[in-house]
């Protein structure tokens, strides 16, 4: 289990970004720190790779970076970003506990989104015949959701350039409220998907279980704010009252409409 320790301080070191600013914690530490995950975990494992457990680990680092380039891009670029990203009480300094809670936190879920890819290979080395279908399946799933969350930006981003102050509801954006998000959920049911046919056993399955199940709650949550801010902004016009009825927050075809009354996905 040394590996894991080794992954851990590695998330650990870049989500540490997070004491610069709280946010970067959930956001420059997330995106950055899965691309050093994903060349850690080939690093340790460089003995046993496969064709398929390359294209995971390259397919996650693609998405890290992306994402944490965006996002930095978007700090310095929008200023509509930067105005709920640098919101005055977001600026309010944490207690020390805090902090070290949720970075402990952030590094931990990072570790356990990836660790179906780590066990794959741990698993591998010790010996444990793995079935490689699965692997290309989730590789196929994890980019597939990358350019399902890369093109929802975009169309954002261009939707936006015309029209600052209307919401989006094109492209991507008729399918579900935040494509976004089901693009990151798209991600990493691929990475869980990859840990099939490798052998994990009791304690192997439960850290997948708990990555997935957290990053599953951090998007729901992350829903949740996102609606929160949209009814504020646009609640009143008729056109996205008719809109946030008829189109699902985050899953296609799964009649949810609204998270907001949830205050249990309050992240």
């Amino acid at each position: 289990m040394h590996y894991l320790l080794i992954l851990l301080a590695v998330s650990l070191l870049v989500s540490a970004i997070g004491w610069k600013y709280f946010i970067y914690f959930f956001s420059l530490g997330y995106g950055f720190g899965i691309a050093a995950l994903s060349i850690a975990i080939a690093l340790i494992f460089r003995d046993v790779l496969s064709a398929p457990t390359i294209a995971l680990c390259v397919a996650m680092f693609i998405f890290g970076c992306r994402l944490g380039g965006y996002l930095l891009y978007r700090e310095h670029k929008a200023a509509a970003y930067r105005k709920i990203l640098f919101d005055p009480n977001l600026k309010k300094k944490k207690p020390l506990f805090v902090i070290l809670t949720v970075w402990l936190f952030c590094a931990l879920l990072y570790v356990g989104q990836v660790s179906p890819v780590a066990f794959r290979l741990a698993n591998t080395a010790d010996g444990a015949v793995v079935n490689d279908l699965w692997a290309w399946v989730g590789f196929v799933l994890v980019i597939l959701g990358t350019c399902l969350e890369a093109g929802a930006d975009a169309q954002k981003n261009a939707a936006k350039k015309k029209n600052s102050k209307r919401f989006v509801d094109t492209g991507l954006y008729r399918i579900v409220r935040c494509p976004n998000y089901l693009g990151e959920l798209t991600i990493w049911t691929g990475v869980l998907i990859s840990g099939i046919g490798t052998g994990l056993n009791w304690w192997q399955w439960l850290i997948v279980a708990v990555g997935y199940a957290g990053i599953v709650y951090v998007m729901f949550s992350g829903a949740r704010r996102l609606e929160i801010r949209q009814n504020e902004t646009y609640g009143s016009d008729p056109e996205y009252q008719e809109y946030a009825k008829i189109v699902p927050i985050i899953l296609p075809l799964v009649p949810i409409y609204s998270v907001e009354k949830h205050k249990w996905l309050v992240a």
